[in-house]
């Protein structure tokens, strides 16, 4: 007996955590650019690239280089603490909430495939360790 494919609880928690961070990182843009921390035009194109690569991202995770790309772009969240000093807080709570979405993300689809296999359905989630 065959099951439709689950969504990788993984990839679901850290889509989540990414699109909202993109925001957060947006509004650190703003204060940035009202604190002049640097010429108007550099700040909004760092800002934006960042924001806009975390909002794509969850487009292409689901294997392990896509997760390794998104531990990159929590140190990025991270060092904009350089020109916004509260980054370095907000920035560390992005990277335990990601830390968390790794293992828990994994941890429950690992636990979802035992079960189906317990239960006799042929197992095809989406699980990034086995890709």
């Amino acid at each position: 007996m065959s099951r439709p494919k689950a969504k990788s609880t993984q990839r679901a928690l850290s889509s989540m955590l990414l699109a909202f961070e993109s925001f957060v990182v947006f509004f650190a843009t703003l204060v940035a650019f009202g604190l002049k921390v640097a010429d108007g035009p550099l700040v909004w194109a760092i800002g934006l690239t960042i924001a806009f690569l975390l909002i794509i991202t969850p487009a292409v995770l689901g294997t392990k280089v896509s997760y390794y790309w998104g531990w990159f772009l929590q140190l990025v969240v991270l060092s904009l603490g350089v020109w916004v000093p509260l980054m370095w807080f907000v920035g560390g709570i992005f990277v335990c909430l990601w830390a968390w979405a790794m293992i828990a993300g994994v941890t429950i689809d690992r636990a979802r495939a035992a079960l189906d296999r317990q239960n006799g359905f042929v197992v095809e989630a989406e699980i990034s360790e086995e890709k």
